[in-house]
């Protein structure tokens, strides 16, 4: 009896560390840069949300599997469980936090209107109006494109780059994204062929999500502290966006 009783004793010591090793499966956007995108010469992703996930990871002591996927996915990939994290530029809103928990936020941003460099008939969210207006499926800027533009279309597509080159294209009039995706498309493979105009709209905060319930929430928030506390994050900032974190 005793014997049966150890055996028992050390399968679940076992299975409680087995558990505990297990990977973390981390979720983020195949596309999203800075803050995630494949590195062409390495040919892995990188990127803000890449590196600072690392770091949280290192602080918590989890080893992960980073998983590229659509962004309309991650939300649907934690609820599931399938997912354990999801980092990829999330807006924290009222409607995902009920599905899903929320980390403290990490990053500060908005919208922004883009337009070809030549363009002179859109200089605010006004000069949208019968407009074509490209941006991504399932994010903050389709939810502000299509009630506050008053676009006559507003196309959608699964990555930047589409958006970006409908524009370029002319199947578009305007883009509207993220702040940091928009500053650095004019920054990079934009530069002199499209230009922002207009202010900043719609103030968001970025957050790492987690399925309901997770303990990984309140570890990640200490961890993100001690990052910031110890000026690691700051660095990372400076790094993927040439500023002082806002």
């Amino acid at each position: 009896m005793k014997r049966i009783l150890l055996f028992a004793v050390l399968a679940l010591a076992l299975c409680a560390t087995t558990a505990s090793a297990k990977k973390l499966v981390v979720a983020t956007d195949t596309n999203f840069p800075p803050f995630e995108f494949k590195d062409p010469e390495s040919g892995k992703h990188t990127g803000f949300d890449v590196e600072l996930w690392d770091a949280i990871a290192k602080e918590i002591g989890a080893e992960y599997d980073l998983q590229p996927m659509d962004f309309n996915g991650i939300i649907p990939g934690l609820q599931s469980g399938q997912v354990d994290v999801g980092i990829a530029g999330i807006t924290i809103k009222p409607e995902r936090a009920e599905v899903v928990d929320f980390s403290d936020p990490y990053y500060n941003a908005g919208l922004l209107i883009l337009v070809k460099a030549d363009n002179e008939d859109i200089t605010d969210v006004k000069g949208l109006t019968g407009k074509i207006v490209a941006t991504k499926l399932g994010t903050t800027s389709e939810d502000f494109a299509k009630k506050e533009a008053g676009a006559k279309e507003v196309k959608l597509f699964p990555n930047n780059d589409a958006m970006f080159m409908e524009l370029l294209a002319g199947g578009a009039d305007a883009v509207i994204f993220d702040s940091p995706v928009i500053s650095e498309f004019v920054r990079t493979v934009g530069k002199g062929q499209a230009k922002i105009v207009g202010p900043l709209y719609m103030g968001q905060s970025y957050g790492i999500g987690f399925p309901k319930g997770s303990d990984l929430v309140a570890k990640t928030n200490a961890a993100l502290q001690k990052l910031k506390d110890s000026g690691a994050y700051r660095e990372l900032y400076i790094k993927w966006f040439g500023t002082e974190p806002k």
